[in-house]
């Protein structure tokens, strides 16, 4: 083991494997550095054990960030594509599901396996369980100590990721970090996170368990996936998607049925007028949702019973179900972070510091977030393969 290297990496995550293979093969000495007792946790629990590592969809838009321009580089050189033909060459069977989103057909170990044989052909050092102490830099070297060591390289990249699952060990390290090294960081909150509900909202927590197809929409964003009740709020795909556009205090508009107008009602009194709000509601929704959908529009009687006006504005509101969220599940729930590192202080190209020559930021630590379904394990792959080329 030697204490000098040509790049040290601070996390063992998708995103740093995947730098410390290129810069590895490409002739660099590299050292990982991770306080966990394994690498690619995160990694290991994603799309239900089954890791969903890309998307074939994935473009620049399908990323929040203050500079929404900032990913076009890094996806543009290392794209989907390019990572589907690495798991290929390494014979990982996986399929498509809804949406571009690819998974394994066995598991997500196959993906940290793939990751460390690549690392392996670099030669890359691997260092696991001990936290890192003390961060310096001085005579153009950063000096990292963890355990009992002391290393020192030109280069430090920095992909510890945010603090979401902080029971994976996330921490916000990368952020206490770059304000060391005088960079700015986007206040970080939870993203892909499903809501709680209170107030008279409460009522809506009894349907735990029950879901339906809908679209989730905040401001002018909207999202076409399933939502799901909890005991605490709203999760599932479209929920977990808009969360990430919504600020404390906005309401989410639900349409519950997106593949009806707003005359349907109306159109349900012509054909069954003996029919009430609620079976018109149970032939396209979960029961005990439509039970409870109905009870809130209060409209009592067959449909023949109803005037068009009150129908028409029950569809309406159908369509547009106002909730108020009094929160998220935080940061224990929340599939990545929003904000990080900001990318004013980054180059596109390369990742590296702006302001501190050898330092670099890749992957989640940095103000890039993706929607679910793979986008944001393609930016670890991209960013990680941006740095690792311009070590």
């Amino acid at each position: 083991m030697s204490d000098y290297y040509d790049v040290i990496i601070l996390g063992a995550g998708g995103a740093g494997l995947m730098c410390a293979a290129v810069a590895g093969q490409r002739g660099k000495r590299v050292l990982v550095i991770d306080h966990a007792d394994a690498p690619g946790k995160k990694i290991l629990i994603s799309g239900g054990g089954r890791c969903n590592f890309t998307n074939v969809n994935t473009v620049a838009d399908r990323y929040l960030s203050a500079n929404p321009h900032f990913v076009k580089s890094a996806l543009g050189r290392y794209s989907p594509a390019d990572f589907i033909a690495l798991v290929e060459k390494y014979g990982i069977a996986f399929h498509e599901k809804a949406l571009g989103q690819l998974f394994c057909d066995g598991s997500a170990r196959q993906i940290v396996a793939m990751l460390l044989e690549e690392c392996a052909k670099g030669r890359v050092e691997i260092a696991l369980g001990d936290a890192i102490t003390e961060v310096t830099h001085a005579d153009a070297h950063y000096r990292v100590t963890f355990g009992a060591r002391t290393v020192s390289a030109p280069a430090l990249v920095i992909a510890t990721g945010g603090p979401s699952i902080p029971k994976m060990g996330a921490t916000g390290f990368a952020y206490d970090l770059a304000r060391q090294f005088g960079m700015k960081v986007v206040e970080p909150r939870p993203a892909l996170v499903p809501f709680t509900l209170g107030g008279d909202e409460t009522l809506f927590r009894d349907l735990s368990g029950v879901s339906a197809d809908v679209v989730a929409r905040c401001g002018k964003v909207g999202f076409r996936e399933a939502a799901l009740f909890t005991h605490r709020g709203l999760s599932g795909p479209a929920i977990l998607q808009i969360s990430s556009y919504w600020r404390h205090g906005e309401p989410v508009a639900i349409d519950f049925l997106p593949a009806n107008g707003t005359e349907w009602l109306v159109e349900a009194k012509r054909t069954k007028p003996r029919a009430t709000v609620r079976s018109a509601l149970a032939s396209a929704l979960p029961d005990r949702l439509a039970e409870t959908l109905a009870e809130r529009l209060a409209l009592s009687g067959d449909l023949a019973s109803q005037t068009d006006k009150a129908l028409t504005a029950a569809a309406q509101r159908l369509s547009a179900w106002q909730f108020h969220p009094n929160g998220t599940e935080g940061f224990a729930k929340a599939e990545v972070t929003l904000g990080g590192i900001s990318t004013a202080d980054l180059s596109s190209q390369t990742m590296e510091s702006r302001k501190n020559p050898g330092l670099y930021a890749i992957g989640e630590a940095v103000d890039v977030t993706g929607w679910l379904g793979g986008y944001n394990f393609q930016w670890a792959w991209a960013s990680g393969w941006a740095a690792g080329q311009a070590l």
